[in-house]
């Protein structure tokens, strides 16, 4: 519920729901799952411009991911491991920098990518996106047009999240107007009107 709030923009109906989350997860004492509600917790202290709170929660859920190496993994949360906090470093990171703060975030999408395992394509199209997206936020065009072309050619799947992804990109890009970046420009732009957008909040 707290991703759906996030994804609406409705952060402080987030925040709450993740304070109750983090009762649960420490009584019930499954540690990924405390890891996931302190990720949960960074990414949207990140959307408010809370930087040092981000940090802290970013930081914490680091040291549970570290302690729950040993813990066998309920079902449903198996998912979360080292790459998906890549992941959220990522976007927090890059949310940070939206907001007036440097906080590169092309590192925490390579790690994100370095670290995913076989499958989740739709997460790792997500990623491949994102990361041209940062280089460009970052001032590198040539390296981010190469991504992005990548991640274009890789891509096999649409959904709204993905739209949205790649509508950051497009925003990331604008700015910059050599041949590879306006090809990039036109390939995500068309690909942007294939599937409908609920929210203007960043995936």
């Amino acid at each position: 519920m707290s991703r759906q709030m996030i994804f609406f923009g409705k952060f402080d109906d987030a925040l709450g729901l993740l304070e109750l989350a983090a009762v649960r997860a420490e009584r019930d004492g499954h540690v990924r799952v405390q890891a996931l509600v302190q990720f949960q917790t960074g990414r949207v202290r990140a959307a408010l411009n809370h930087p040092s709170e981000a940090a802290r929660h970013l930081d914490r859920a680091d040291e549970l991911l570290v302690s729950a190496t040993t813990e066998a993994p309920q079902d449903w949360a198996a998912y979360f491991d080292s790459a998906e906090h890549a992941g959220a470093r990522a976007v927090s990171a890059r949310d940070l920098t939206y907001q007036g703060h440097h906080h590169p975030a092309s590192p925490h999408f390579e790690a994100a990518l370095r670290l995913r395992a076989p499958g989740f394509e739709r997460v790792r199209a997500m990623g491949q996106i994102g990361l041209a997206a940062a280089l460009f936020d970052e001032g590198e065009p040539e390296r981010a047009a190469a991504a992005g072309h990548q991640a274009l050619d890789g891509l096999g799947m649409h959904s709204a999240l993905i739209a949205s992804r790649v509508n950051t990109l497009l925003a990331a890009a604008k700015r910059y107007h050599t041949p590879d970046v306006l090809q990039l420009h036109a390939r995500a732009a068309d690909l942007a009107t294939r599937a409908p957008i609920t929210s203007k909040i960043a995936a």
